[in-house]
């Protein structure tokens, strides 16, 4: 009996590919395949939608059985396996169509609530926090206050950076793992920290219980942009926080603000990540001498990876935002803080700019996030790729949206292998007793960048009795997770034109 591929499906779909070197399709004896010229009708089952997305666009399909394009020799194996799973999440896991090397791929049950975050706009009370050890071995954490957002639930109480907390609702805290824990106490919109001192090792309730609300808002993430005039230098220093291509314009109008600069304190030390479209804008104002030039490639599974031009698997320096001039530094070294927080977008800055200019990582290794994604909604006619500004093709009642890992970036040296985090050139970490002011230069990580520009190399790197380990931080608790997202345009662009091609 002729196997059933789901390879020629994409080929009727996106006109991907050549099914065979005819071109009569009187020869192709090909069954019919659901959503394909011809085919039955047959409802678009969420599980499916997942299931056709990451074959075409997963990573690492070429290496995953479940997913190979001959898998499935009629559709009534391929819907009996499809049926098998309560939904796509518990696919993904079980049957399973995860890699061994995915760390990221994620999913959402409602595409509205994360292409709102993308934007900026998702539910927050305005609290970062970091979760940590008082003690290493222990199984109980705090909480360590971060900053507050402005204009924010958390920004008209009594807390600040360095407050800790140990307990939710009056339940304590703990993590054992990622299976063994109670995290959740601080998903719910609402809930009461409760505070505490550090006394001997140990978290000791101080009597501060303050009840905080999340509430859906815009958050820049464009935190301190300000000057030093330091030993006859002028050093400038910018906190950013999330890669939010819907801030670009306001990031532009920071870069004006440093107009001038000798050095450049670019502070990424909670930055997750985000857009890749972001990163490369913000790598361009840091620099502005290298416009047109390769910041960094994409490596696409092996089905794609094949019929993408160069141009359409690279990303240069720009010199505008949708015609807008950049405001450009023109550097020739910056200093980066990055720490065991730092992710995705924020690490393809760092490798994105080594191969042209001095990077000065200050901080601790990074969390490793090499890999990009796109959002994909059950939209066939936009070949599943989300698109904001038109929502009308998605299948009436399937809200499943799914992130999964697309591809690796490389930079203008062709590396991409980070996966276990950059390692700094100055160690440099956050103590539970001495955070610190953000923004002042004696705040321990600032003061030690400061020190490498001054020549005080000894300033700000005292040994750290206490460091700050994070287990989880409140910007990854977030629906965005630490995902570094390449332009949903830009591919849907791509494909279009292989269509056409």
């Amino acid at each position: 009996m002729k196997r059933l591929k789901f390879f020629p499906f994409y080929l009727i779909i996106l006109s991907l590919f050549v099914v065979s070197c005819e071109d009569n399709d009187d020869n192709n004896n090909t069954p019919a395949i659901p959503g394909g010229s011809g085919s039955v009708e047959l409802v678009q089952t969420q599980n499916e939608f997942v299931w056709r997305g990451l074959n075409l666009y997963y990573f690492w399909q070429q290496d995953t059985p479940n997913l190979a394009d001959d898998r499935f020799s009629t559709l009534d194996e391929f819907y009996t396996f499809l049926n098998t799973y309560d939904n796509p999440e518990i696919m993904f896991n079980d049957a399973p169509l995860r890699n061994a090397d995915d760390r990221f791929t994620f999913f959402n049950e409602d595409y509205r609530v994360l292409a709102n975050a993308q934007q900026g706009v998702f539910k927050t009370n305005g609290l970062s926090f970091v979760l940590t050890r008082v003690t290493q071995g222990s199984s109980d954490i705090v909480g360590v206050v971060r900053y507050v957002n402005n204009n924010t639930d958390a920004s008209g109480k009594d807390v600040a950076r360095g407050d800790i907390f140990n307990a939710v609702n009056g339940t304590p805290l703990f993590f054992n793992s990622s299976d063994d824990n109670n995290l959740d106490l601080l998903d719910p919109d609402t809930y009461t920290l409760n505070f505490a001192t550090i006394e001997n090792g140990s978290a000791v309730s101080n009597g501060k219980n303050i009840e905080f609300t999340k509430v859906e808002q815009d958050i820049n993430p464009i935190l301190i942009t300000k000057t030093f005039d330091i030993d006859g230098k002028s050093i400038g220093y910018l906190m950013y926080n999330r890669f939010t291509s819907n801030f670009d314009d306001e990031l532009n109008t920071a870069f004006a603000s440093l107009a001038g600069v000798d050095e450049l304190v670019l502070d990424m030390r909670y930055n997750p990540g985000g857009s890749v479209r972001s990163s490369v804008r913000l790598a361009s104002m840091i620099t502005g001498q290298f416009t047109g030039q390769l910041m960094l490639r994409q490596r696409y599974n092996d089905k794609l990876q094949a019929q993408f031009s160069e141009a359409q698997i690279t990303d240069n320096f720009v010199d505008n935002i949708s015609g807008t001039s950049l405001n450009s530094l023109g550097l020739e070294r910056v200093y980066i803080i990055a720490t065991d927080d730092t992710a995705s977008a924020s690490e393809l800055v760092i490798n994105g700019l080594d191969p042209y200019i001095d990077v000065v990582h200050v901080g601790t290794t990074t969390v490793g996030k090499n890999e990009f994604s796109l959002t994909l909604v059950d939209d066939v006619e936009n070949q599943f790729v989300f698109n904001r500004n038109d929502t009308s093709g998605i299948a009436e009642g399937n809200f499943w949206a799914i992130v999964p890992l697309l591809g690796r970036n490389e930079n203008a040296d062709g590396f991409f292998d980070y996966t276990s985090g950059l390692a700094p050139d100055v160690t440099a970490e956050e103590s539970l007793s001495n955070l610190g002011i953000l923004g002042d230069e004696n705040e321990p990580l600032l003061a030690a960048a400061l020190a490498q520009i001054t020549g005080s190399t000894t300033k700000g790197l005292q040994t750290v009795k206490d460091p700050i380990k994070s287990i989880m931080s409140s910007e990854v608790m977030t629906v965005l997770k630490d995902n570094m997202y390449i332009d949903g345009d830009k591919m849907k662009k791509v494909m279009l034109e292989l269509k056409t091609n």
